[in-house]
């Protein structure tokens, strides 16, 4: 398969797929299957438009990676913090967020994005992950030099397919030599994620068998936010999902979702997105960003 896309051919191998995604398309291929327990998402990105764009991006309760073939990003800003950015950044490491960041980029992205679980985060990068909270960082401060190798491998093969196989090997070979968390935290990490963020932490700490406080402290280091935080974050990705889904009204959404009332559902989705959920119903989304 050969698509013509305007910086020349790019060509895909068998089980490789192209959609439109917005005004992006969007390359996939079935995981491998020795990534799937650290995945949320694994997608390449191709813009042919140069036109520059800008966008919010939200807590996904995630770790998100990407690497830049192309374009870089002009600027990665996370609101409500000190400080005028990132500048001009390729590839990066993004850790777990508790607040909204703009990223503005001039055009013509091309780019492989991977949303990891916390702990498969914690795995791959073999760092305590509150070291990565709210903080945009280069990959290769992360991954070392290989990075910048393997970045500029995948950047010159125009094959997804290969890129797919190259970027697979990388990710393989680090998880295989990756820290293990601790199971309390495993046990936590899915409590919260099972119950959308609606558990008490003290029920939590009395599963795991941890004090309060220690919970809380281990989880930060190998999740990147606090177990409170993390089910904020889950709580807000539930009632994105009802709301986006239609037929759930603010006050039905925030019964379900464990909000005292809709005015604590509207603080929460400006505290977490910047902005309101009917603004941000309307907005168009691709991947946990808002077009803006």
């Amino acid at each position: 398969m050969a698509l013509h896309l305007g910086r020349g051919v790019i060509t895909a191998g068998p089980g490789v797929r192209f959609a439109r995604a917005g005004g992006l398309w969007r390359v996939t291929r079935p995981w491998h299957p020795g990534l799937r327990p650290f995945l949320r998402s694994y997608a390449g990105y191709w813009d042919a438009a140069t036109s520059p764009y800008q966008v919010r991006l939200v807590p996904t309760g995630s770790a998100v990676v990407v690497i830049s073939l192309a374009e870089p990003f002009a600027q990665v800003r996370r609101l409500g913090l000190p400080g005028e950015g990132s500048g001009r950044i390729g590839s990066l490491v993004v850790g777990l967020e508790d607040r909204p960041t703009l990223a503005g980029h001039p055009g013509g992205q091309e780019a492989i994005r991977l949303e990891l679980t916390p702990l498969g985060a914690y795995r791959l990068f073999a760092i305590p992950m509150g070291e990565l909270t709210n903080h945009v960082v280069e990959l290769h401060h992360i991954l070392g030099p290989a990075a910048a190798v393997l970045v500029q491998r995948l950047a010159a093969t125009r094959d997804w397919a290969e890129r797919f196989d190259l970027l697979d090997a990388a990710l393989l070979a680090r998880l295989d030599i990756g820290p293990d968390p601790a199971p309390e935290v495993g046990h936590a990490y899915r409590l919260l994620v099972g119950t959308a963020g609606t558990i008490p932490i003290a029920r939590i700490s009395a599963e795991v068998g941890w004090s309060k406080s220690y919970l809380i402290r281990r989880f930060t280091q190998q999740i990147g936010l606090t177990p409170k935080t993390y089910g904020r974050v889950m709580r807000f990705h539930r009632a994105m999902g009802m709301l986006t889904r239609g037929g759930a009204s603010l006050a039905d959404t925030s019964a379900v979702c464990g909000y005292y009332d809709q005015a604590h559902l509207n603080r929460e989705f400006r505290a977490l997105a910047g902005t309101t959920p009917g603004r941000m119903l309307r907005a168009r989304r691709v991947e946990g960003a808002l077009t803006l």
